[in-house]
């Protein structure tokens, strides 16, 4: 009977997954993706995006408790451990995280690659963030690959691909949009609690290019209005950004939000934004959802992902 390990390699193209809002959900689905994904002979694993797009933070929900060797602030607290890597040392870690954007800042890629292949061909696992920037000087490919931007993708890499480099241009292309959907969504929330008092949970629902608001009583609320009250604050092109860990600052108003990370830095920048004109109501978990969109509809590079193989 074949491995898990090799029926996993010969079956999976590439898994598509919402990229939620917030790093709650986010974790929970790094949580779900190990699950489901990961086994424990996969030593090297690729993490690509942009920045902004949470990669550190699905990587605190696939491997909870690792200590990344970079921050949001881009300051290194202490040497990269991996550099520091000794077959022969019996305390040496068995798991390491590198940023090759970040350490290309102090060592050169050959360095970068040498540490990793060393701690592979040692039998340790390597999580490597910007996975598509060492690629071509590690000279192959990672057993597994992690590419968030609107989307995560899940990619376990054959001889014939996926590259790097093809999760990284559907990554980088579609994360505008869940940029743009999240600030649009906490624009939304912001004038949904000041003028009409009500109470946002904490936990929301996706759709493509958009997001999805839940109520349990249909709200009396003019979309119409509504939406040219959002369109107001797009207009107006206010700034955008961390207020702290747990609020954002949207302007001159400051309101709590999961995922201060994930926005455009100004409301101008949100594309197209418009609201469905009408509650689409669950049956299932009985509620009315209010389902706001922005940006247009755009091939984000999927048929591309695999090579054709001549």
């Amino acid at each position: 009977m074949a491995s898990p390990v090799s029926i996993g390699k010969e079956t999976l193209i590439y898994a598509v997954y919402y990229a939620p809002r917030g790093r709650v959900r986010l974790y929970a689905l790094g949580k779900e993706l190990a699950q489901r994904h990961l086994y424990p002979s996969d030593l090297l694993i690729g993490i690509i995006g942009a920045e902004g797009a949470g990669k550190s933070t699905l990587i605190r929900g696939l491997f909870p408790g690792l200590e990344l060797t970079n921050d949001d602030e881009g300051i290194n607290l202490r040497p990269t451990p991996i550099f520091g890597f000794a077959e022969d040392d019996a305390f040496s870690g068995h798991t390491f995280h590198i940023d090759a954007r970040f350490e290309g800042a102090f060592h050169q890629p050959w360095e970068i690659a040498d540490a990793v292949r060393k701690a592979v061909e040692h039998g340790r696992r390597v999580i490597v963030e910007h996975f598509d920037l060492l690629y071509e000087h590690l000279g192959f490919n990672a057993q597994l690959i992690f590419g968030i931007g609107q989307e995560v993708i899940v990619t376990r890499p054959s001889v014939f691909g996926p590259l790097p480099g093809a999760v990284r241009d559907i990554v980088f292309k579609t994360v505008k949009y869940r940029l743009m959907a999240h600030s649009a969504e906490d624009i939304t929330s912001m004038i949904l609690a000041r003028d009409y008092n009500y109470t946002i949970p904490a936990v929301h629902s996706d759709v493509k290019h958009g997001f999805v608001m839940g109520f349990a009583q249909k709200p009396a609320i003019d979309l119409e209005k509504l939406e040219a009250d959002v369109k107001a604050i797009i207009a107006a092109n206010v700034p955008i950004g961390l207020a702290d860990e747990n609020h954002l600052r949207i302007g001159e108003e400051t309101i709590p939000c999961t995922g201060v990370r994930t926005h455009v830095k100004f409301s101008g920048q949100i594309e197209n934004f418009r609201l469905i004109k009408e509650f689409r109501y669950n049956p299932i978990d009985r509620e009315y959802l209010l389902i706001g969109i922005v940006g247009i509809e755009q091939e984000a590079g999927f048929e591309e992902i695999l090579p054709v193989v001549a």
